[in-house]
């Protein structure tokens, strides 16, 4: 049968960010705020979910694992399905599948019915990143997708701090409910946005399903997340749920790393990794996503348990991270696209360890200024540093790897996401188990308070230091204790920080090729490109 020939679609060759480029980000930053701060929202909610579902919270963790989870699964299929039922479709069919789902969580009557909810809305949610960073990609072309990855990069900087001020203030004011249901809006608009914004794409069918790439990639991601998922809850990697699950889940995976260089057309390209650049930039931006998803964390929970704040107030107490990456990430988007990001992101993280630092020193009455300004002064570097790595990731692609480019990027921030969230609540767990238990005072599942889990629980519940018969003196030394525990956490973070400055010298510092630089006008092939 002979195939259809596909002529490659012109490359916008403009160096201003025009208004039909415009609408295509707002139709993909819509989209991302949606998936990215319902990650965040969710976390905030799982103290109501025990409460009021009467489930433990292991039962109710399972509504970040099971979404976790489905993005795994999904994510790899993203690069084929683009590629073979257009951008445009798929990214539509996302939006409505992340929406349903949300209904539906917002309908949920059991903590089962939540979690299998969650698996629908995390189908929808794993391809709108990776669709919506190949239609940003195509619309601006090379020359200007630092400045759409900038736009892009606003929802997902801001999602963890804007996270939790929402999730807080729809909980207080409203219900649990009203976190799922304000999708419903978004979505819909989304849709019809989507449907008018984004150009229309004619694909047509010209690589084969890798059946057998599936079958080993896409199970072999979500056991292995499912075991490093695991990790907080058993609190060491020789429990056999977690080494059991990730020694089967990484066996699948390394067994499709072996695989994927035989058939032509592959589940995940891992051929693209001959692209230095692809390489480089892949490299600095997981170790990158391992420290900033575990920090990210961290910083509201010594808020709350420390400090003692609301789950609205240590919101906002986050906000100066966002400013801060507000100011910085247009200029950087920008700069992405003119000068060479080797250049440019050493400072970026320069500005992150200076402010990170100051959490190593934590203590329990650390000046709230100190802090705020610390975060400021990350989130200048923040705004500096992960969407330029990603754009030198995606730059040098043709319109053809684009999607599979943006596959293989977003696969390597799930897993260093996830193991970066793991990583740092077993340490922090571990550094809190080290205060000194108290004799004849248990907890209401009969376990003995340690001085630093009866601080906490202090701080959360005021009441605690009426009802047991505890010296406040005890209370004191338990919250010092979890403030050092803390420090020594954030230690760890500041370490893998820093450790990004290592493949990040190896980014270009030359000007990059590109498929399209600036100002060069595409030549006008004889005949059409046939993409087989």
């Amino acid at each position: 049968m002979t195939q259809q020939p596909v002529v490659a679609p012109p490359v916008a060759t403009s160096d201003k960010l025009d208004a039909a480029v415009l609408k295509v980000a707002g139709v993909v930053v819509l989209g991302a705020i949606m998936s990215i701060l319902d990650v965040t929202v969710v976390s905030v909610a799982l103290p109501t979910f025990q409460d009021e579902f009467d489930a433990s919270y292991a039962r109710v963790a399972w509504t970040m694992t099971a979404y976790t989870l489905a993005l795994a699964t999904v994510i790899p299929l993203s690069g084929w399905a683009a590629d073979r039922f257009g951008t445009k479709r798929l990214y539509m069919v996302a939006l409505a599948l992340f929406t349903i789902g949300s209904v539906l969580c917002a309908t949920a009557d059991t903590i089962g019915q939540l979690i299998a909810y969650r698996v629908v809305q995390g189908l929808g949610g794993g391809m709108l990143m990776p669709i919506g960073m190949t239609i940003m990609t195509r619309a601006a072309g090379p020359h200007r997708i630092g400045r759409l990855m900038a736009v892009l990069g606003i929802p997902m900087l801001l999602g963890p701090i804007g996270g939790p001020i929402l999730g807080g203030w729809l909980i207080d004011t409203a219900s649990w409910h009203w976190i799922f249901l304000i999708n419903l809006p978004i979505g819909l608009v989304a849709l019809v946005y989507a449907q008018f914004a984004l150009p229309k794409d004619n694909p047509e069918p010209s690589e084969s399903f890798d059946f057998v790439g599936m079958l080993m990639l896409s199970p072999g991601l979500a056991l292995f997340l499912y075991g490093v998922s695991s990790l907080p809850e058993a609190g060491t990697f020789a429990d056999a749920k977690v080494l059991a699950p990730m020694l089967v889940g990484a066996a699948l995976v390394v067994a499709f790393v072996l695989y994927s260089f035989r058939p032509r057309h592959p589940l995940l390209d891992l051929r693209l990794f001959a692209n230095r650049n692809l390489t480089i930039a892949s490299l600095t931006l997981f170790v990158f996503i391992i420290a900033f998803m575990g920090a990210g964390l961290l910083f509201p929970s010594y808020f709350l348990q420390v400090r003692g704040e609301s789950t609205l107030a240590a919101g906002l107490l986050m906000a100066p991270q966002g400013i801060g990456a507000m100011i910085t990430m247009p200029i950087a988007g920008t700069l992405a696209d003119r000068v060479p990001v080797g250049r440019t992101v050493p400072f970026s993280l320069a500005l992150i360890v200076l402010g990170f630092f100051t959490f190593t020193q934590l203590d329990a009455d650390t000046s709230y200024l100190l802090l705020c300004g610390s975060l400021f002064v990350m989130g200048l570097g923040m705004g500096g540093t992960m969407m330029p790595i990603m754009t030198s990731a995606l730059k040098t692609l043709n319109a053809q790897e684009v999607a599979r480019g943006s596959t293989l990027v977003n696969i390597l921030q799930q897993i260093g996401g996830s193991i970066g969230a793991a990583v740092m609540s077993v340490i922090l767990t571990n550094e809190l188990n080290g205060s000194r238990p108290i004799p004849g005072v248990t907890d209401p599942s009969g376990e003995p308070f340690t001085e630093a889990g009866l601080a906490i629980a202090s701080q959360q519940r005021p009441e605690l230091t009426q009802q047991l018969p505890v010296d406040p003196s005890i209370i004191d030394r338990g919250l010092d204790f979890a403030a050092s525990s803390f420090a020594n956490t954030f230690w760890v973070a500041f370490a893998l920080v820093a450790a990004t400055f290592i493949p990040a010298l190896f980014l270009p510092r030359r000007r990059e090729p590109s498929h399209l630089l600036d100002g060069e006008q595409p030549e006008q092939p004889k005949a059409p490109v046939v993409i087989h």
